[in-house]
């Protein structure tokens, strides 16, 4: 079967704007897609991106990108997109770069991370993407984890990167500086490359790229995608956001994170759609709407933490009339956010659900615009078969009886679901059992079919867009002389879901204080990416346990969850916020 014909039917099925045929059509593709064999080969770059949409919409444009901080301002065709890409990949195979080698990308929303993606995928390679936002410490573990052998990255950043290089080992064939740096080759003399390349010979099922990612216990996993599961597997995710060709699409997000190489990537480079990138330093949200309306957004995704500061603006001011799609993933939205972005657009904000191990599962396609229940995130995608189980492992068929979302795999495997935790078997082993995937998540359905989320079956804490696993802030803690033990869990809060908290128990010689707390602030800042840093700290005298001298992290969330929100503070408890010393610092 030619993949090629399966993205012309992709693209032609979102372009029907009868919802209930396009449901109808999509439900069918889905069907046919699932039991298909693939081609042993395929590359993306080469067969999709330039194959078919530089071939056919060669000078439309496939980026636009704008820094909010300078108002600097780019625009690429698929044509100039491809021909960039293909350049960078010659530069570095020049440099002994090869199929099956890994490839770091620690650079923020600009256009070089568009074409460093597509080279990686033309030539065969592991992309690596990585936040910016990564201490020196959790660059040196992902080098000794995973090897880089080219490594690009923005300038603020080499000093560190050069850093974990030498504690790591590890000599990388080339480093590539978005700007200058002794020791670095500038991005800029790329530009004398040719501007077309050669497809490495890839296989359905080489993995081209790997995403560390946090888990409830032990650092990063690494997830491994393959050829297929992410350039083909995102068409669940185009689908259920409803791109079509020449549709202009925004995703805030930053590079580093699978989201970005969802919704700011694939999705929309799959169905010839238009790709845009708002680089900034510090989010200002009105001049971030502002652009949004400038560049006259069709689709527009952003987590919830943003919806709601956005509808505090006074959205009259902004021409947003060209918005035909709205999506959030997270967490559910209350009614008066939808309200008020439904005024100001005509669109509803349609909530879907997806792990970085997978592409989006579970979420409102278009089609349920005006048939939304508020605080549903929908129902399975068709490409997915996805079932709740209990503790057991048996299927829950009775409505509004919680369980363990899994996709089953003994029907058809999911196309977009991950191959591996690269180099982990026994992490691999633990959430593909009894031909199931655990998504270590909880939901249920109503008698309609409406999907509910719940929360995590495990200790991972959902904060804002970010998933933050309580070993890596524990074991960042425990370094200090003054932590004998703690522990780490998410509370609620009503902006970012929940808050990282941490309970600590003192070593002998040390008494609970407002300046230790605010040491203990410090040394994570010095240790942690900002968005793990902890924004509770409490100083308790014993942790729950159980018999076997298991921290009980589930009864401490239970403990906060059901505290009144008039309760006055533990006398030994403090907020990040509260320390003024700390504003110059992480926020």
């Amino acid at each position: 079967m030619s993949l090629e014909s399966v993205y012309r039917e992709a693209m032609a099925l979102n372009t029907i704007r009868d919802m209930e045929k396009r449901e109808a059509g999509t439900k069918a593709f889905f069907e046919k897609l699932n039991q298909t064999t693939l081609p042993d080969k395929f590359n993306w770059a080469a067969e999709i991106f330039e194959g078919m949409h530089v071939k056919e919409r060669g000078d439309q444009l496939a980026l636009i990108w704008t820094d909010l901080d300078t108002d600097a301002e780019s625009q690429y065709t698929y044509k100039e997109l491809a021909a960039n890409g293909n350049k960078f990949l010659n530069f570095i195979r020049k440099n002994g770069a090869e199929k099956g080698n890994n490839l770091y990308m620690l650079t923020p929303i600009v256009p070089e991370t568009w074409f460093a993606s597509f080279a990686g995928i033309k030539g065969g390679m592991v992309s690596v993407p990585t936040a910016t936002s990564m201490t020196e410490r959790e660059i040196q573990f992902r080098f000794e984890a995973y090897k880089p052998d080219v490594i690009v990255a923005f300038e603020g950043l080499t000093d560190l990167v050069d850093d974990a290089l030498k504690k790591a080992d590890c000599t990388p064939k080339a480093k590539i500086v978005l700007g200058r740096k002794d020791g670095w080759t500038s991005y800029t003399e790329i530009d004398g490359e040719a501007a077309e390349a050669d497809p490495a010979d890839v296989g359905k099922d080489d993995v081209l790229f790997c995403f560390f990612t946090s888990g409830t216990t032990g650092l990063p996993k690494r997830v491994g995608h393959s050829a297929t599961s992410y350039p083909v597997g995102h068409l669940s995710t185009a689908m259920i956001q409803g791109l079509e060709p020449g549709d202009v699409h925004h995703n805030l997000s930053a590079p580093g994170w699978a989201k970005w190489a969802w919704s700011s990537f694939f999705a929309p480079f799959n169905l010839g759609a238009t790709a845009t990138g708002f680089n900034f330093t510090v989010l200002n949200i009105e001049k971030y709407i502002a652009t949004v309306a400038k560049y006259k957004v069709n689709s527009f995704c952003a987590p919830p933490t943003a919806w709601r500061a956005f509808v505090g603006l006074g959205l009259d001011k902004y021409d947003l009339s060209s918005m035909k799609y709205s999506l959030s993933a997270g967490e559910p939205l209350n009614p008066e956010v939808i309200d008020q972005w439904k005024k100001a657009t005509g669109t509803e904000i349609r909530d879907f659900y997806g792990q970085t191990e997978s592409t989006c599962m579970i979420g409102n396609p278009p089609w349920m615009e005006g048939k939304m229940k508020f605080g549903s995130f929908g129902y399975p995608s068709y490409m997915y078969d996805v079932i709740l189980v209990d503790d057991e492992g048996k299927e829950i068929t009775q409505a509004d009886e919680p369980g363990h979302i899994v996709i089953r795999l003994s029907n058809w495997r999911a196309l977009g679901l991950f191959h591996e935790y690269i180099d982990e078997p026994e992490k691999t082993k633990n959430v593909f059992q009894d031909n199931l995937y655990f998504t270590g998540d909880k939901a249920s359905f109503d008698k309609e079919g409406y999907w509910w989320f719940v929360g995590r079956s495990d200790d991972v804490i959902k904060s804002s867009d970010y998933r933050v696993g309580p070993f890596e802030v524990e074991s960042a803690l425990i370094e200090h002389p003054s932590v004998m033990e703690t522990a780490v869990v998410g509370v609620p809060d009503p902006k970012r879901h929940q808050l990282v908290k941490a309970f600590v128990i003192l070593s002998s010689g040390y008494e609970p204080s407002r300046d230790l707390a605010l040491e203990l602030f410090k040394h994570t800042i010095d240790v942690l990416a900002k968005f793990k840093i902890p924004r509770i700290i409490e100083f308790v005298d014993e942790l729950p346990k159980t018999i076997s001298g298991k921290i009980r992290r589930v009864e401490l969330r239970e403990t906060e969850e059901g505290k009144k929100t008039e309760e006055a503070a533990p006398a030994n408890e403090y907020f990040y916020h509260q320390f003024p010393e700390l504003s110059s610092k992480k926020k």
